[in-house]
C-alpha cells in the first residue's frame, strides 16, 4: 500500500495528460532526487524529465513547462524561499504541482496544489522516509501513465527497506567510527559517484562536509574524474568512493582502479557487500542509493562525534541575511 498522500497525488495525475516532469530543488532535498532521476531515464517511455535548482527554474523558464507538467518540489522544512516561488511559477504556467515536506503548515505546502508529507528522523520508518516517497511517486507516475510492469515490485522492495538499513547499520557500525577519527583533522575530503548514486555523493559533500562540517569538498561524478579532477590526487588526499550496482558502475570501478594505484586516503562504500536479499535483483540498483545514504549518515554522525562539530552547527545558514 502506498503513503495515503502519494495515492492522492497519483490520482491527481492520471486524470491529466503528461509529457515532461521536472523535478525541482535545492541542496540535499535536490540530491535526493537523483535516482528517482535515474529511474525516469531508465524506465520512462513517453514521458521526459529533467531535474533543476528552484531558482534557476524560474529563471531559465524552460519553454516546455506548461499544463502536460508535472512539477515535484522537495524542501525539508517547506520554508526554501526559491522552492516556494518555483511551485507558485509553476502553477502560473498552468503545471501540476506535488511537493515533498517534513512540515505540512509551510510555505512550500500553502504554494502547491498537492503536498506530502514524509517522516524523519532516526525512528522514522523507512518506507515513510524522502527517499521512499520519492521513489513512490515516480514509479506511481510510470504505473498510471504507461503501466510499467516493476511498480508493484517496487513498492515491495521499499516496504523491505527497514530490514535493509538495520543490517547495514549494524554491519557497518565499526567501519564508520574508524572513519570519523581517521579524518576527524582533515581539511578537505572528495566524494565520488555516478548514476544513480551520484547525488549522495553530492549530499555528503555540500550538505555534510561543507555544510554541516566546514570540510572543504567537491562531489566528483565518475565520468568527469579522468577528464581534470584526477590531477589533484595523491597519498594525502582522502577520497570517498560509491559504487553503486546500476549500469553506470564500470565508470565507479574505473576510477576506483586508477585510485588504489595512486592514493592512498581512500573510503570505498560497494553496494555489493550490502544484505539486499529481499530486493529484487533488476531493482537493486535503483535501492543501492538508499542504502548508500543511510550508511553515509552513520559516517557523518561519527565524523561529528570524532571533531567535537555537531551536525547542527552553522556559520551563516538561518543566522545571516543571504
Amino acid at each position: 500500500m502506498l503513503h495515503p498522500y502519494v495515492q492522492q497525488a497519483l490520482d491527481a495525475i492520471s486524470s491529466r495528460p503528461i509529457e515532461n516532469v521536472f523535478l525541482v530543488a535545492c541542496g540535499g532535498s535536490s540530491a535526493l532526487m537523483y535516482p528517482s532521476k535515474y529511474w525516469l531515464d531508465r524506465e520512462a517511455k513517453t514521458i521526459y524529465s529533467d531535474l533543476y535548482s528552484s531558482n534557476e527554474f524560474i529563471h531559465r523558464n524552460p519553454a516546455t513547462l506548461g499544463a502536460k507538467s508535472l512539477v515535484i518540489l522537495c524542501s525539508h522544512s517547506g520554508n526554501t524561499p526559491e522552492t516556494a516561488e518555483a511551485a507558485k511559477f509553476a502553477r502560473s504556467k498552468g503545471a501540476l504541482t506535488v511537493s515533498l515536506t517534513h512540515e505540512p503548515s509551510s510555505p512550500l505546502a500553502e504554494a502547491s496544489e498537492h503536498v506530502i508529507t514524509y517522516s524523519y528522523g532516526p525512528d522514522a520508518p523507512a518506507f515513510e522516509t524522502n527517499y521512499s516517497i520519492m521513489y513512490q511517486l515516480v514509479t506511481g507516475l510510470l504505473y498510471v501513465k504507461e503501466e510499467n510492469a516493476k511498480f508493484h515490485r517496487f513498492i515491495q522492495s521499499l516496504q523491505s527497506l527497514q530490514t535493509v538499513y538495520d543490517r547495514a547499520k549494524s554491519q557497518f557500525m565499526d567501519q564508520a567510527k574508524a572513519f570519523g577519527e581517521a579524518n576527524k583533522d582533515e581539511n578537505i575530503i572528495y566524494t565520488i559517484a555516478s548514476g544513480a548514486n551520484f547525488g549522495v555523493a553530492y549530499s555528503f559533500a555540500i550538505c555534510i562536509l561543507m555544510e554541516m562540517q566546514w570540510i572543504h569538498s567537491h562531489a566528483i561524478h565518475a565520468g568527469e574524474y579522468f577528464h581534470g579532477p584526477f590531477e589533484i590526487l595523491d597519498k594525502n588526499v582522502p577520497v570517498i568512493q560509491l559504487l553503486g550496482l546500476d549500469e553506470t558502475r564500470p565508470l565507479e570501478e574505473r576510477v576506483q582502479t586508477f585510485n588504489q594505484q595512486y592514493g592512498e586516503k581512500l573510503i570505498t562504500l560497494d553496494a555489493k557487500e550490502f544484505d539486499l536479499s529481499e530486493i529484487a535483483d533488476d531493482l537493486r540498483g535503483y535501492i543501492a542509493p538508499l542504502v548508500l545514504n543511510y550508511v553515509l549518515r552513520q559516517f557523518a554522525n561519527e565524523l561529528a562525534d570524532a571533531r567535537n562539530h555537531p551536525l547542527s552547527t552553522r556559520r551563516y545558514m538561518w543566522k545571516v541575511a543571504y
